[in-house]
């Protein structure tokens, strides 16, 4: 594929990243109000997070796109996806009660996760070898811009929490569209319709996606794959978890990539969906000054993204993902440290933070795992690893609420685990970085599996 059109294509497929982090953004940026409207206890808040497009959502539907991308081909999976996306996201923007609200969160996030191992592996694919990282780079650029323009929403039309004044500049428009179906006055209910409306912006882009997403081209690399199967059966079979997980070479990849991603993920998806609520409570800010910052912190995510994605086929990858690990340890360490129950200590915290997202294990792990694996299940083994990261992530989302506590008491505690982790991922990843930059996807994979393959 010629560099105008592998750029187009990374662009339209980069949408699904969009979507990913916007649902999980939107969910945290609205988690309060839904919280005061339905009259949530941090349990609750927890099995949202858990079965979410942050958590077992996405890993649920990682294991079925993964698979599917390898059976039917990376272009089913934008045919029909983004319809099941809306679907969950229109549930979300209805909701009324928790069981609504949860099964809304669960369908939205098994879309996710069907469409992640598809995208990275496309992206991937459709990619000249020099600019392989480059186009992973700008799909994670997208990573960035979703969760922006969510919290952006969420900062003009938040509510006021301490009285007049305080609530966003468009917070009328929330009572226009409320008064439209007979909610006026103040008040929780009023309130969550700056979620609802949040929510909804995520459906009319995930109509778009799903207009551009299923004109795609079939992956040039995937139909090869089939042709060569059909030509030798004898010598290579179709795709096959027996296959995937009997390989030795497989098995020592998927517990690298995956190692590396799971510690790093611990942290990351915890702060994706309650950091605004952490401010909250435990910074004591606002909704809108809360997600202001983060607004903030997501705007220094693009642009380091962007930094990453200029360097990653140029320099050396090793020293890069430990440049990002560096940064992370130090966000939490400044944590442990100074805490954040001043502006200044969350002012620092959101900086370095913002830093290492663009060098973040996520951004490796996406180029790394699109590489090292061949083309038949390419996107299987994505899901497998996918399935695993999180679903871990979400049992550790259960477990932070009650170690965290209703007011953010024991938060300290949590910041340690979270050193610990990064100091792990930090480890895997410098020490097992492949050399790949600059090698084709055939190369990598002859050079790693042989002939056999």
């Amino acid at each position: 594929m010629n560099k105008k059109n592998s750029l187009k294509s990374t662009i339209a497929v980069s949408l699904t990243n969009y979507l990913d982090a916007g649902a999980i953004v939107a969910g945290a940026a609205g988690l309060t109000l839904w919280k005061d409207y339905l009259q949530l206890t941090e349990g609750h808040l927890g099995w949202l997070n858990a079965i979410s497009a942050n958590c077992l959502g996405a890993a649920i539907g990682a294991i079925i796109g993964g698979v599917l991308a390898d059976k039917y081909g990376r272009k089913v999976i934008y045919t029909y996806n983004m319809l099941v996306y809306m679907t969950g996201v229109l549930l979300i923007l209805l909701s009324t009660n928790f069981p609504m609200l949860l099964t809304g969160f669960l369908i939205t996030g098994v879309s996710v996760g069907v469409g992640v191992p598809a995208s990275w592996t496309y992206i991937s694919e459709s990619s000249e070898i020099g600019n392989r990282g480059r186009n992973i780079g700008i799909s994670q650029m997208a990573w960035g811009v979703g969760p922006t323009f969510i919290l952006l929403f969420g900062t003009l039309l938040a509510p006021p929490t301490a009285g007049a004044g305080t609530e966003g500049i468009c917070f009328y428009m929330v009572e226009e569209l409320a008064a439209m179906f007979g909610v006026t006055g103040s008040g929780a209910e009023l309130n969550v319709y700056s979620s609802r409306i949040v929510f909804a912006s995520l459906f009319l882009v995930a109509l778009v996606a799903w207009l551009l997403q299923r004109q795609l081209d079939e992956s040039a690399e995937w139909k090869a794959a089939q042709e060569r199967e059909q030509e030798k059966p004898a010598v290579g079979s179709a795709f096959s978890f027996a296959s995937l997980l009997t390989n030795r070479v497989n098995i020592v990849t998927i517990a690298f990539l995956a190692g590396m991603y799971l510690t790093w993920n611990l942290v990351a998806s915890v702060m994706g969906f309650f950091q605004p609520h952490i401010f909250e409570t435990a910074g004591g800010l606002s909704n809108a000054d809360a997600n202001l910052l983060t607004v903030g912190q997501w705007t220094l995510i693009i642009i380091t993204t962007f930094i990453f994605s200029m360097l990653v086929d140029r320099v050396n990858q090793r020293w890069l993902f430990f440049m990002g690990g560096i940064f992370a340890i130090a966000a939490w360490g400044m944590v442990i440290t100074v805490g954040v129950t001043s502006i200044w200590g969350l002012i620092i915290y959101t900086v370095l933070w913002g830093i290492q997202a663009g060098f973040s294990a996520q951004a490796f792990y996406a180029l790394w795992a699109s590489e090292l694996f061949p083309a038949k299940y390419r996107a299987a083994a994505q899901g497998v690893m996918f399935f695993i990261v999180r679903s871990l992530s979400a049992v550790w989302g259960l477990c932070f609420v009650y170690i965290y506590g209703e007011h953010g008491e024991g938060f300290t505690v949590a910041a340690y685990c979270m050193v610990a982790l990064l100091v792990i991922s930090l480890l895997i990843g410098t020490i097992g970085a492949p050399e790949t930059r600059g090698k084709s996807l055939e190369q990598i994979t002859h050079e790693r599996y042989g002939d056999d393959i």
